[in-house]
């Protein structure tokens, strides 16, 4: 008897990562010892105090049961504070804020909450691949809209308005982006709002990276009258070193909200109380915790760059993030042909930029998330092997 799967899977293949790092798997078992410098998984740990608070509220015997869909109260007004205080942005814990496992999971629900068969989203490209996917999956048709260097990787709104816009009912977009690092220019969020508004666009804005090694983060909701046509999805991954705790968030008007959930309450429950109460105690560190977490990425970034340089790579030393976006030198015919050669020559993964989509085609990514000792070793095998390659 054959067993087919359903047709919401056609041409959606295995996530990258999770074939690849099979591959770096059997590698490993060969005794290769791969440097996997490919993927943004956060090396360092939460704040003592987080882990203390779970730790306490895990021993509560009150603590294990469902939970309230639309999260603890405590983590909502965290939440709101947290906003508050580094986006100046106002939002009503009760109702404008809906916090989710992990935010991945968010994407996952706002594509299935609006897109019909056959609807429209328009996705960045190069851009986070689960854009794609999720639209994929709900029945909608990606639009992928390219992020030009010359435009300091925003998209151009005057070309996309200019285009049939009818069957588009989603953006998404994602600033700080990744994987190019690039922030957005002082008024592009308010054009980018404007667009929304005039095309009839649910924005849908991607923000977990505001925090690293950026001295500003800034959220779309903090133009006026972005909650009209902004969702905005947010993460305690990168910024809280959380990324296995599962902890994201969703802003926006209560109307959206509501309509979210109305999926999200259908799929799963609300996060286990311990992980809320230490996400809570979290989303309240200080300025101290920021700077000390980018003071060691800062560190880790002029190893990278110093990689890049062996590799012959030019790059933007201004881009933030958890990972270094570079061209390939001509030398090689994409990013893939570099990725290849540095992992077979030299055992060290580095990310093919067109994973990200056909713009990334010549490029490459380096995470931030290793050491400075594996990034120093990464360093030393890529010498030994050009050096190998042209003795």
């Amino acid at each position: 008897m054959k067993i087919n799967t359903a047709k919401r899977l056609d041409g959606i293949g295995e996530y990258y990562f999770s074939t690849k790092l099979r591959e770096i798997d059997a590698l490993n078992q060969a005794g290769k010892a791969i440097i996997n410098l490919g993927i943004g998984s956060p090396d360092l740990p939460p704040h003592p105090d987080v882990i203390r608070v779970l730790a306490e509220e895990a021993a509560k015997p009150s603590t294990h049961a469902y939970q309230n869909y639309k999260g603890a109260p405590a983590l909502r007004e965290a939440i709101r504070d947290w906003y508050q205080n580094w986006y100046g942005v106002d939002l009503d814990p009760a109702t404008e804020i809906l916090p989710l496992i992990g935010s991945k999971e968010g994407i996952m629900h706002i594509c299935m909450t609006y897109l019909n068969e056959g609807d429209k989203a328009l996705i960045p490209n190069p851009g986070y691949p689960t854009y794609s996917s999720a639209v994929k999956l709900a029945g909608g048709i990606p639009v992928p809209y390219e992020l030009k260097p010359d435009l300091h990787g925003e998209p151009d709104l005057d070309a996309l308005a200019a285009g049939d816009l009818s069957a588009v009912k989603l953006m998404w977009v994602n600033y700080p982006h990744m994987p190019t690092g690039q922030l957005p220019s002082k008024n592009f969020f308010e054009k980018l709002v404007a667009f929304g508004k005039k095309n009839g666009i649910l924005i849908c804005h991607d923000n977990p990276y505001s925090f690293i090694l950026n001295d500003n983060p800034v959220s779309l909701l903090a133009v006026p009258g972005a909650k009209e046509v902004v969702l905005e999805l947010n993460s305690l991954s990168k910024s809280q070193n959380m990324a296995g705790w599962r902890v994201g968030m969703l802003a926006g008007a209560k109307e959206r909200i509501d309509e979210v959930l109305r999926f999200k309450s259908n799929m799963d429950s609300g996060m286990f109380l311990p992980v809320q109460l230490a996400a809570a105690h979290a989303l309240r560190l200080g300025k101290d915790w920021y700077d000390s977490v980018n003071a060691i990425y800062s560190r880790r970034r002029e190893k990278v760059f110093r990689l890049l340089d062996l590799l012959g790579c030019t790059y933007d030393r201004n881009q933030v993030g958890m990972f270094v976006w570079a061209p390939v030198p001509d030398s090689y015919q994409d990013g893939f042909a570099l990725s290849d050669a540095v992992l077979y020559n030299a055992n060290v993964f580095i990310t093919p930029g067109g994973i990200f989509g056909s713009a990334g085609n010549g490029f490459i990514r380096i995470s931030l998330c290793c050491t400075e000792e594996k990034l120093q070793q990464a360093l030393d095998r890529v010498q030994h092997s050009l050096t190998t390659v042209n003795a």
